[in-house]
């Protein structure tokens, strides 16, 4: 073998074998690399960089008492920065064997949501990769995430015309999303879900968690094999289970199940249930399209007089295609958004709401 390719070859074993190695060497977020082959973006705004010591101090070192909730990747605390700006911080927490892949998904939400500007998905305010510490930094949203008004954590659940706000504002972002947004690449989100979709004080929803989100390939090709099928149980897209094969369309999956509990106000998955009540879509996918059983399966938290049953029978025949097991059959999400319209005009136009209401939804 030539001098120079041995050369290149070995500068280029040296190079990957550090960077699987010891993943935690900083790298400012200008030179991390995502799989993307065509023109990288400017950026919309440069990501702020703090330090451990302004982490503790805007969460008064982790106290229990800023806690908002804990997931698979560690804990999220409500936090105060040195400007006064009141923020959501992610401290990552993961075992060791987990650490190479939870920097990989924590440069890749930092890569991709500094790219990225649309009012229904979260903003990222910066990072903190300090050492080995990992902390991402977001805009507070004070209303928390969609499952928990779904389900009674908070005090009120919200009423028909906000779930068909949060709908529409949901499928909006994942459209963008879809739609090559400002990268330039489709992005298809990997993990969306009823927790993923944080609400403002105007039920406006937004959407978060990007560290599993691919950048679907340039050219003719729809889809993306993956080694290993990552996402969340009771929102997995049956064919990316089966195949590997990741779409677009397991995104409109994961929507469609969203849609259910929105309609219904019941979990994707509940462990609390008997074996054949667990999985929300097994329980409810045949009777979707039928009106009177339709019935029994409505939120009966929903006041009455904020539904019409035209609305609801639309927004679950539109549920009901984004869960075919067939991909090809689900609408895409820019068809999703524009039914989405039209059902909230329908309903409105049922209850007799002016169209200044209706503008504020």
């Amino acid at each position: 073998m030539p001098f120079g390719l041995v050369s290149a070859w070995n500068k280029r074993r040296r190079s990957k074998s550090e960077d699987q190695i010891n993943p935690w060497v900083y790298k400012p977020a200008e030179q991390w690399q995502i799989e993307c082959k065509g023109p990288q973006p400017k950026r919309r705004n440069a990501s702020a960089v703090y330090t451990v010591k302004e982490m503790e101090e805007a969460t008064c070192s982790f106290s229990d008492e800023y806690l908002l909730g804990k997931g698979g990747f560690g804990r999220v605390y409500k936090g105060t920065l040195r400007s006064g700006k009141v923020v959501a911080i992610k401290k990552m927490e993961l075992p060791p064997f987990k650490k190479a892949e939870g920097e990989r998904e924590f440069r890749v939400e930092v890569d991709i949501l500094s790219r990225l500007d649309h009012p229904n998905l979260v903003n990222l305010i910066g990072y903190c990769a300090d050492g080995k510490q990992r902390f991402l930094v977001y805009e507070y949203l004070h209303k928390g995430n969609l499952q928990d008004h779904l389900n009674g954590i908070e005090h009120v659940k919200i009423d028909w015309p906000s779930r068909l706000k949060v709908a529409l504002g949901a499928a909006r972002g994942l459209a963008y999303l879809h739609s090559g947004s400002d990268v330039g690449i489709p992005i298809v989100h990997r993990d969306f879900k009823s927790t993923n979709i944080l609400l403002d004080t105007n039920l406006e929803a937004k959407i978060s968690d990007f560290g599993l989100a691919k950048l679907m390939p340039e050219g003719q090709e729809t889809c993306i094999t993956t080694a290993t099928v990552l996402g969340t149980f009771g929102y997995f897209d049956p064919e990316y289970t089966l195949t590997g094969k990741l779409t677009l369309q397991s995104d409109v999956y994961a929507f469609g199940v969203v849609l259910l509990e929105l309609l219904t106000g019941r979990r994707a998955v509940d462990l609390t249930q008997g074996p054949s009540d667990q999985n929300l879509v097994i329980q409810v996918r045949h009777i979707l399209n039928d009106k009177k059983k339709l019935k029994r399966v409505i939120d009966p938290e929903m006041g009455r007089n904020s539904y019409t049953m035209e609305s609801l029978a639309m927004f679950a025949n539109l549920a009901s295609r984004c869960i075919r097991v067939d991909s090809h059959e689900r609408p895409s999400m820019v068809e999703c958004v524009k039914e989405l319209q039209l059902i909230i005009y329908i309903n409105s136009k049922g209850l007799g709401m002016t169209m200044h209401a209706l503008r504020m939804l």
